[in-house]
């Protein structure tokens, strides 16, 4: 993913292509400004990310739904056994179908989870925060007091970046 957004903004924006809303606009303009060898990195780069996101993406939203909700959970155990579990895996991955089929831009759906991601990052590290303080759920080991000064710094910075995005728009 890295590279894929290095190659992007190498080539892309150095030449004033800025509004990109697909994958396949990127692959041509990459083929126009940079040559085959850069659209056959990117193209590659794009299909390994894809096939890497998809089940990692379905496979999480699986053990974290199982894991709040206290269901059976794996890979491992057969369909009867994690029903609920292989049920989110399912919709999951019918859902990511469903977008092309709605034609939403993938491009802007990447973008606004993005933002989601960052304005629920800090509440997730407060949470942390919380957890790493509390002796007894640590079991008498809580966190070093440097590393919390870290989490709380970043959650001030990640809290304040959010705040940012809304009140200077």
């Amino acid at each position: 993913m890295y590279f894929i957004i290095l190659t992007a903004a190498l080539t892309l924006h150095k030449h004033g292509v800025t509004n990109i809303e697909t994958s396949t606009q990127a692959a041509e303009a990459l083929k126009s400004l940079a040559g085959s060898v850069a659209y056959f990195l990117y193209t590659a780069g794009l299909i390994g990310v894809g096939l890497l996101a998809v089940p990692t993406l379905t496979g999480s939203s699986a053990y974290a739904f199982a894991e709040t909700f206290g269901w059976n959970e794996g890979l491992d155990r057969s369909f009867r056994g994690a029903r609920a579990f292989y049920g989110v895996l399912i919709f999951s991955t019918l859902l990511g179908i469903a977008m092309d089929f709605l034609n939403l831009n993938p491009v802007k759906a990447l973008f606004w989870t993005a933002v989601i991601n960052g304005i629920l990052a800090p509440f997730l590290l407060l949470g942390i925060l919380l957890t790493a303080c509390d002796r007894k759920l640590m079991n008498g080991q809580p966190s070093s007091l440097l590393s919390r000064i870290v989490v709380a710094l970043t959650m001030i910075a990640m809290f304040a970046a959010a705040l940012g995005m809304f009140l200077l728009q």
